[in-house]
């Protein structure tokens, strides 16, 4: 999430919101994203509820056996079509800001003309 708060700029001038989703009850999401210092939308899903539809519950992958997200990056269009998706078995991978705006790009995403 750091390489997107550091980019947040890039995504907003495109017309790119960002949004991340947390098993986490609101509060500790709301804990984190402020101990971190990020600005971007966090939203709690802590039934995983939204986390299922997309199918990215990872069943007892946390700490403890808790029940975690799998790293994914959607990329949907103002009429809510997915235009990308980037899906992750491991935590520990995930798209950086880089990635995703090299997508952008090769979409026309936010360029003028395209």
């Amino acid at each position: 999430m750091r390489s997107f708060q550091q980019k947040l700029e890039k995504f907003t001038a495109r017309g790119v919101r960002i949004v991340a989703i947390s098993v986490d009850p609101p509060e500790v999401t709301r804990a984190h994203s402020e101990k971190q210092g990020y600005t971007l939308t966090f939203l709690s899903d802590p039934k995983a509820e939204v986390i299922r539809r997309y199918d990215l519950l990872h069943a007892g992958g946390g700490i403890g056996g808790a029940d975690i997200a799998r790293p994914a990056e959607f990329l949907l269009d103002p009429s809510a079509t997915v235009r990308w998706v980037n899906l992750s078995e491991s935590y520990k991978v995930r798209a950086t800001a880089e990635q995703v705006l090299k997508v952008l790009d090769d979409l026309g995403v936010g360029q003028p003309g395209k």
